[in-house]
């Protein structure tokens, strides 16, 4: 059974970046022109603040220099997190995304556009926002029936510390 380059990385690298109290959520080894990149996203609960960053990157690439994993030729080691627009995989990708917008791409074709509220083993409870005027609606979700979820960039969301100013006045 042949194992891929990636999942090879994935087993020599994981160790480590697990080690520095971060998820490894994606690995991937593109070429450019005559040059390799090989990409490394991680993440935490916390998230991962530059310096994790730069320590993490540091160890993985004494690492892949002393292993030789990437082989003779010249590469690019980028380490990374997700993103603002992150997809959402993983039970622990929803848990991190609470109180957070996603577009939700349903199994029967629906699309969704919903604050998420509260993660558990077998879906998500969400908040649907009210459109011309109507108050928002909760709706349950379950994993089964997601066929897609990313997180949405807001750039006008308020806090919880505005809005209850907002109702206090």
């Amino acid at each position: 059974m042949s194992t891929t380059q990636s999942e090879r990385l994935r087993k020599l690298l994981e160790p480590l970046v697990s080690s520095q109290g971060l998820d490894l959520e994606e690995i991937a080894v593109d070429s450019v022109g005559r040059k390799r990149v090989l990409r490394v996203v991680v993440d935490s609960d916390t998230g991962a603040d530059l310096d994790r960053i730069a320590d993490v990157s540091r160890e993985l690439s004494a690492k892949l220099d002393e292993t030789n994993a990437m082989g003779e030729g010249e590469y690019t080691l980028e380490v990374g997190t997700p993103g603002a627009e992150r997809l959402l995989k993983e039970h622990r990708h929803y848990a991190r995304a609470v109180g957070r917008l996603a577009k939700f791409q349903l199994a029967e074709g629906e699309e969704l556009v919903a604050r998420i509220l509260t993660v558990d083993d077998d879906g998500l409870d969400v908040e649907v926002p009210g459109v011309k005027g109507r108050k928002p609606t909760a709706r349950r979700l379950a994993f089964g029936d997601i066929d897609r979820a990313r997180v949405q960039v807001e750039f006008s969301r308020k806090d919880k510390k505005d809005m209850k100013e907002e109702e206090e006045a």
